[in-house]
């Protein structure tokens, strides 16, 4: 039986299925509805999440209450308050899925557990987190670099009907622009 989870973990890390039971043995599944909240911005987690199917995002709302949205998580994405997980500290944001999703739910200190017994996990571990580096600078720079309109068709080459699956604000905030500003850039662009 074909597992896209374990396909896609062994094309981009390498893993093998003795590795890859260890992990399902670690993780929980976990079906979330829309709107649903993963982790609160100012709680404590200690667990990191590995997104099967869906789309989740990661904000912070300011002392004014706006909200600034700093991730997008789509299918096969690792989500959570890494931050906040390595540091011990609170949360500064909060995830939220934005369709019904599907999760497998790790405790972090259980899968670091892993990492200082067999070297694969820890490879893995490794893999993992130049990846997320990779992503991140990738964004950054983008963000730095490109206008809006570019960030924006960047957005929906990674998610084709992204318009249609959440409200425009939410698009608008990750973009780092205003709602009105996203309707000037879609007004000028092809469908």
């Amino acid at each position: 039986m074909d597992d896209p989870n374990f396909d896609f973990l062994k094309s981009k890390f390498r893993i093998s299925k003795e590795a890859y039971e260890i992990l399902t043995s670690l993780a929980s599944y976990k079906k979330i509805k829309q709107g649903e909240i993963l982790v609160e911005q100012g709680s404590i987690s200690n667990h990191i999440f590995f997104l099967s199917y869906g789309l989740i995002r990661s904000y912070h709302i300011l002392e004014s209450g706006k909200e600034i949205t700093k991730n997008l998580y789509t299918t096969y994405s690792f989500v959570g308050p890494f931050s906040s997980i390595l540091k011990n500290e609170p949360s500064l944001l909060t995830h939220e899925a934005l369709t019904d999703s599907i999760l497998y739910e790790i405790n972090f200190n259980d899968f670091i557990q892993h990492t200082k017994t067999n070297i694969e996990i820890s490879n893995l571990y490794s893999r993992i987190l130049e990846y997320l580096f990779i992503l991140y600078e990738r964004k950054h720079l983008d963000h730095i670099s490109l206008n809006a309109t570019k960030r924006y068709q960047i957005l929906k080459e990674q998610i084709p009907n992204i318009d249609s699956i959440i409200p425009q604000y939410q698009i608008a905030s990750y973009l780092n622009i205003t709602a009105v500003q996203l309707s000037r850039i879609k007004k000028y662009l092809p469908d």
